[in-house]
């Protein structure tokens, strides 16, 4: 209980010792406001199409791959019926996915996990991160790390727990207790981008780009000039009419409007800021919608999306997340491993040639071609060739036996 009022002491915006710039605080006035005078949350960066999309593509495509579970330094897969099912209502994608969602916009994910009675780790349960507290108080043996999760729940009681009952997964930080969160290290960006949107709407919702205006010299009463506006868009309105000449009395004209050249440049900065968030997140622009560079980076799309998954996806999310996995809930003398091969491999027929020459040559069986193509083993799989025509230089492959040795010429006249 004194934990838990510490904690509680330790969070409050009333702290005197709590400063302006805390998340804490931050998290209690609902975001940090930014200069562009909209405040940016965890959740309210979603309504950005690009926060959207670029959580949506990492999570998606990460927990999609498959992941199984291997004995250290081999390639034997170990059945692991928590990573298959890991929740009695969600799928194993699902809670994955919710997991990089967590981790895409607050920088953390917390999972708790549910032992049964023989202390082993049977579900787990993705909380969301606003409803968790992370703290580090001095290590204990029955705390090594230290760290303590205070957790809200859906009743709002509060609990604390430790890291044997909470998986935590960070993102990059800089304390090594919490990963920092996107959207708040983003925020101005973000921020720019939701008062750009907000712009523009309200720009094309004010009447500001009517396509003109009839003027006369003579003041009109409402009822005139309705009947004024009535007969211009009959006469002129229609594709029919098009090209047509217009012929206007009681001294009235019509001056088409434009959109002005400063209020056209928000739609470019609209464009940039997706571009900020794709780097902000590290997606290639492509997978943005922006193919106008899409060949910036390497010799086509297959090369970006090879890239996007060598630089940021795996030491990014998936070997973090695999480390994690291995860490803290599977046993001694095994791993879990992503499957990647299938977004690092090319076309089909590239993939083809690349598998029969390691074939030809030795260096993979077909058991290691299928497991690289996520298919099952087959009986008798597992043999290596050795190409005939590799044999060392004179030596007949065929020949099993091993004293008959071919015969220096040179050697042979010496002897005689």
């Amino acid at each position: 209980m004194t934990i838990l009022r510490g904690l509680a002491e330790l969070r409050s915006p009333e702290n005197p010792a709590v400063p302006l710039t805390s998340a804490t605080l931050l998290d209690w006035m609902g975001g940090p406001r930014t200069a562009s005078g909209k405040r940016v949350t965890e959740k309210g960066a979603l309504a950005f199409s690009a926060v959207f999309r670029c959580t949506a593509l990492i999570s998606g495509v990460s927990s999609a791959l498959p992941l199984h579970v291997y004995r250290d330094g081999t390639h034997t897969r170990v059945a692991s019926q928590l990573l298959r099912n890991p929740h009695p209502e969600l799928t194993a994608l699902e809670v994955w996915r919710l997991t990089f969602v967590h981790r895409c916009l607050w920088g953390n994910a917390y999972v708790q996990k549910l032992r049964d009675g023989g202390g082993r780790v049977r579900e787990l349960w993705p909380i969301t991160p606003d409803r968790v507290r992370v703290e580090r108080f001095r290590p204990t043996e029955a705390n090594p790390s230290g760290k303590l999760f205070d957790v809200t729940d859906d009743w709002g009681t509060q609990h604390i727990l430790t890291p044997r009952e909470v998986l935590h997964l960070p993102g990059m930080g800089y304390d090594g207790v919490c990963g920092v969160s996107p959207v708040r290290a983003a925020a101005q960006a973000i921020g720019l981008g939701l008062a750009a949107e907000e712009y523009g709407a309200k720009l094309f919702g004010s009447g500001n780009l009517m396509s003109g205006i009839l003027q006369t010299e003579q003041r009109l009463t409402p009822d005139q000039a309705d009947a004024l506006k009535q007969r211009w868009k009959a006469k002129m309105s229609g594709l029919d009419k098009a090209h047509d000449v217009a012929v206007l009395d009681s001294g009235a004209s019509f001056k088409p409007v434009s959109l002005p050249a400063k209020d056209s440049q928000f739609l470019e900065s609209r464009l940039f800021e997706v571009e900020e968030i794709a780097r902000w997140f590290g997606v290639p622009h492509f997978l943005m919608g922006l193919t106008a560079k899409s060949t910036s980076w390497g010799t086509g799309l297959e090369q970006q999306a090879i890239g996007w998954t060598k630089f940021d996806l795996q030491p990014t999310w998936l070997a973090p997340t695999e480390q994690r996995i291995t860490k803290e809930l599977l046993g001694a003398g095994v791993e879990a491993r992503y499957k990647v091969e299938g977004l690092l491999r090319g076309d089909s027929r590239a993939r083809a040639e690349f598998y029969r020459v390691m074939r030809e040559v030795g260096a993979f069986s077909a058991n290691d071609i299928r497991d690289l193509e996520d298919l099952p083993p087959i009986p008798e799989g597992d043999t290596y060739l050795q190409p005939l025509n590799m044999a060392p230089l004179g030596s007949d492959p065929t020949n099993d036996d091993p004293d008959d040795e071919p015969v220096d010429d040179e050697e042979g006249e010496d002897g005689e």
